[in-house]
């Protein structure tokens, strides 16, 4: 985990929009229109989501929307002084490739280094736990568990679970589907022996399979930052100082809380 760390502190380093070493604070209104143009080139801020993930889009307690990308894109668009479209896709995939395509200008996701070619991230904001969701009578305990001949994982079809599990897993096979309502459905099917992804959407998943478990142990660590398309480096010290006044501020520790999001790391 050390060797993992400092690997994506490297990579951080090399990124556009790296948070460290600025000032806290609230962000800057916009003096220079080119700062609301390039975050919002149509006028409108289109903010990319994904429902069932609490990073992304999730029904709150109280049944209104909740989710870290669709609360801050909703704050950055009152603080920009722009109105807000949330754009929503089936999965995560279709999310960063809609930034790439620039058909959408904001979200909150992994930022893996791959993804970083596609897209320009803050510094990481979130370190969430991936894990295994495992279905009701089910004889696997612990991560360590898993990789064994004849068990079937199921990952979300082009995550960056799908890209990183193979390297890890050796003996069980590796099964993509379509949606998070695919995997609950396959799960609750007995069709999947387990589901890897973040412990985030796990635990809501886990909530509407009863008897399922989110397995002890982990096999990795996601960093979620937020994401911007490519080439709109004139907004990038803003939304440097934007990210630091909601991690600063306590707004995104409450966007959190909102959204029920389970499994940050806590080492």
């Amino acid at each position: 985990m050390l060797l993992q760390r400092r690997a994506f502190a490297a990579f951080a380093l090399a990124t556009g929009l790296l948070l460290a070493g600025c000032a806290g604070g609230p962000p800057p209104r916009p003096a220079d229109p080119a700062v609301r143009d390039a975050l919002a080139p149509t006028g409108t801020l289109r903010v990319a989501v994904y429902p069932g993930s609490p990073t992304s889009l999730v029904r709150g307690k109280d049944g209104l929307p909740a989710g870290v990308a669709y609360e801050l894109g909703h704050q950055l668009g009152r603080d920009l002084g722009v109105p807000v479209r949330v754009v929503e896709f089936a999965r995560v995939q279709q999310v960063v490739e809609a930034l790439k395509a620039g058909e959408a200008d904001l979200t909150f996701t992994n930022a893996t280094e791959a993804r970083a070619r596609d897209v320009d991230f803050t510094a990481p904001l979130v370190r969430l736990e991936l894990g295994y969701l495992v279905p009701a009578g089910s004889p696997l305990r612990s991560a360590a568990d898993i990789d064994r001949p004849g068990v079937r994982v199921g990952v979300s079809q082009g995550s960056s679970s799908q890209s990183s599990l193979p390297r890890l897993l050796r003996s069980a096979t590796i099964v993509p589907v379509p949606s998070l309502e695919a995997a609950q459905q396959q799960l609750g099917a007995q069709a999947l022996d387990a589901f890897a992804t973040n412990k985030g959407i796990l635990h809501e998943l886990g909530d509407q399979l009863p008897g399922s478990r989110v397995l002890e142990g982990r096999w990795g660590l996601e960093q979620l930052a937020i994401a911007v398309p490519k080439g709109r480096q004139a907004a990038a010290g803003y939304l440097r100082s934007f990210a630091l006044s909601l991690r600063d501020s306590g707004r995104l520790q409450g966007m959190v809380e909102r959204a029920g999001l389970r499994g940050t790391a806590t080492d």
